[in-house]
């Protein structure tokens, strides 16, 4: 049996990733040697790289009240409000771009003939599209005053839905209650023509207003603002009222589902399926609405 010699020199630890480095600290958590650069403070001690990682990934992330990811900035919002602005000079500079993009079913004459065009002749995009264009500043009435009002209410309320919300959530609340408004348009009027983020803002209204009774959180001043805009919405001429609508019912729906799925700790993972579940839901009773329609439509030209 071989034995070290009384007084024989010890081999000096080495870091576990630096076997070139000494080292006599220990991470607190594996129990290996780490060097300097491999210590992470910790609470008592200092961990390695490694274990530091692990422990991260065990970390319950910090939730919002419905499940979202708390989120300081809402970089949805602002990234909605700049590609509205974006689109707004683009249609300024060519025009066209409104008539090739807005809200139309069918396009009709004055005689009542219907021409190719529109979402019945399988332009579906419009449906999406005519939400990020407004009137020019051109446009009669209401000319620049259209963008500003409905980015002015993006600003205000879309942070707040967003940071309670989260981030998909938020953006998926959003171009659904813009869809809606564009449906119900479809649905009633396929010949009327309409542009604007409207039937999104009315989304937001409608969420903001189910969230704040939710959360016993004052709802009067949203009240006020989603009244005063109906009446005018149903008063002014050249309004589209089915656009806001629509909006307003989607995004109205939309919150109470994901308000009134059970919050319980445990259930975290079933409430995000379950929220996913009702976004897909409506997208896909949209898309059915818009599918007999045009099956109407077509029935109607073909006479």
């Amino acid at each position: 049996m071989n034995a070290q010699a009384p007084g024989a020199p010890t081999e000096a630890p080495t870091c576990y990733r630096h076997p070139d480095r000494e080292t006599y600290v220990r991470c607190t958590r594996c129990d290996r040697y780490i060097c300097p650069d491999c210590m992470r403070d910790a609470a008592v001690g200092h961990q390695c790289v490694e274990c530091v990682r692990e422990g991260n990934r065990t970390v319950r992330q910090p939730r919002t009240v419905f499940g979202g990811q708390v989120s300081a900035t809402p970089v949805i919002t602002y990234t909605l409000i700049a590609l509205n602005v974006l689109a707004y000079v683009a249609q300024i500079s060519r025009p066209r771009l409104v008539g090739e993009f807005m809200m139309v079913g069918v396009f009709t004459d004055r005689f009542g003939f219907v021409h190719p065009g529109g979402v019945a002749d399988g332009e579906w995009y419009r449906l999406i599209t005519a939400a990020f264009l407004h009137s020019p500043p051109d446009g009669g009435s209401f000319g620049i005053t259209h963008i500003l009002f409905n980015m002015w209410a993006l600003w205000v309320i879309g942070p707040q839905l967003e940071r309670v919300l989260g981030h998909w959530r938020f953006i998926t609340l959003y171009l659904l209650s813009a869809l809606g408004g564009s449906v119900l348009l479809y649905l009633v009027d396929p010949a009327g023509a309409a542009v604007g983020a409207s039937g999104a803002i009315f989304g937001l209204f409608g969420a903001f207003f189910v969230i704040a009774k939710r959360m016993n959180a004052p709802a009067g001043g949203i009240v006020f603002l989603l009244v005063l805009n109906l009446v005018i919405t149903f008063t002014v001429p050249g309004i589209s009222w089915e656009g806001h609508v629509g909006g307003l019912l989607v995004g109205g729906a939309l919150a109470a589902a994901y308000a009134y799925v059970p919050a319980a700790r445990e259930q975290d993972g079933r409430r995000t399926v379950l929220h996913a579940a009702a976004g897909a839901a409506m997208l896909v009773l949209l898309v059915a609405l818009v599918v007999v329609k045009t099956s109407q439509l077509a029935g109607m030209t073909a006479l």
